[in-house]
């Protein structure tokens, strides 16, 4: 007999393990020193590696229909562990760490993102929030442990491109083995989607979503993204700004736990919400000043922030047919991949050309507010959702 709770940990193990994309920055000072690359090819490879993240998704998606999230995941396993040893055997050249980090692994990434998330919630119907908030609080915890492994073993002395093969065996081996936990219950392995992926992508309820995504993200990257420096302009230590980004993580990973639980007692409401949340808290940070209101509002951000990777998840699995939900999502997941390209950068520049981060923050609390308003006139249209109760799913048998 096939256990939810055993699978739903398995999900939660694949999440923590891809989410260690996150420290990447753990590895940009050894890969400098003592293989050469410069910032700029360290924090290219890290944001390749999101693109090709967010585009494999989609594809990842369309295995999962057709094969099932066992298969799908263990393809996201492989593409994984080749990353990785293909990295450590590169020699510090920066186009082998591209085709092996920023290709591979992050492919891999893309493909097994999607598995947890759409098994999670065929086990849990009536819980989907919180699963769904659960499942990738493992993805944004998954930095906090890769980092802390990565400082000891690095301090120790160990060079990057070896922890990068120990990285791609051990961590890969259990991704590997969790992969193969995954499963559907049986009793949705024959269910037929009653709409198509062209049709529903076109929907007011999809476009919010997908505009709610890029929005939230945007924002929340643009801000993660010059936390540390926004913070010294504040006229505030270096060491509070290390606090503050740490506070922002912890918001994170318990916003995306709380917001799912959110989810499942208002549903469609949490959308407005959580960006009302994100801007009322920019506009707070614009003006503060005393030290803990600042590490206040850092905590609250990463709450606010959290929401984007639960609520747009639940809410297409919950309003569409939850056989569309793995081609559905990915589509949609690509307004995060926009705003990572687009959200730091704008921050930055913004910040040059003035020379201070006020401007940005002020375009980020006006976008927030503009899309919440929005939300709050388009709630009507997810009134005739089909909130598909029990499971549905198209999966080949396993």
């Amino acid at each position: 007999m096939k256990n939810r709770w055993l699978i739903l940990l398995a999900g939660i193990v694949i999440q923590t393990i891809l989410g260690g994309i996150y420290a990447w920055s753990i590895f940009v000072p050894t890969l400098i020193e003592n293989h050469g690359l410069s910032k700029g090819q360290c924090g290219t490879i890290f944001g390749l590696c999101i693109a090709v993240f967010t585009l494999a998704m989609i594809g990842g998606g369309r295995v999962l229909v057709s094969k099932g999230p066992r298969v799908t995941s263990v393809i996201g396993a492989v593409l994984f562990i080749v990353g990785y040893l293909l990295a450590a055997m590169s020699g510090g050249s920066y186009p082998l760490l591209l085709l092996g980090i920023s290709l591979f692994s992050g492919a891999g990434i893309g493909f097994g993102y999607v598995c947890p998330l759409t098994v999670g919630m065929k086990w849990f119907p009536k819980s989907k929030g919180l699963i769904a908030g659960v499942t990738v609080a493992g993805f944004g915890g998954g930095a906090i442990v890769l980092s802390s492994v990565a400082a000891y073993y690095l301090d120790a002395g160990m060079d990057v491109l070896r922890f990068f093969m120990w990285l791609g065996i051990v961590p890969g081996a259990l991704l590997l083995a969790a992969s193969l936990l995954l499963d559907v219950p049986s009793r949705t392995q024959q269910t037929a989607p009653t709409g198509s992926v062209r049709q529903e992508v076109m929907t007011l309820p999809f476009l919010l979503c997908t505009l709610g995504m890029f929005v939230g993200t945007f924002s929340g990257l643009l801000v993660i993204g010059n936390l540390s420096p926004i913070v010294l302009d504040a006229g505030l230590s270096v060491e509070l700004a290390a606090t503050a980004v740490s506070v922002f993580a912890v918001g994170n990973a318990v916003g995306r736990i709380l917001w799912g639980i959110l989810f499942d007692r208002i549903a469609y409401k949490t959308i407005p919400a959580s960006l009302g949340v994100f801007a009322g808290t920019l506009l707070t940070l614009s003006v503060a000043s005393h030290p803990w209101l600042i590490l206040f509002c850092a905590g609250l951000l990463g709450f606010g922030f959290g929401a984007n990777f639960v609520i747009y998840a639940s809410a297409i699995s919950r309003y569409f047919d939850g056989a569309l939900f793995p081609r559905l999502y990915p589509i949609c997941f690509l307004g995060y991949g926009l705003a990572g390209v687009t959200g730091p950068a704008i921050g930055g520049y913004i910040a040059d050309a003035t020379g201070a981060y006020d401007p940005a923050l002020f375009l980020s609390i006006t976008m927030m507010a503009a899309t919440t308003i929005l939300m709050i006139s388009g709630l009507r249209s997810f009134a005739n959702g089909q909130v598909p109760d029990a499971p549905s799913m198209v999966v080949a048998g396993d």
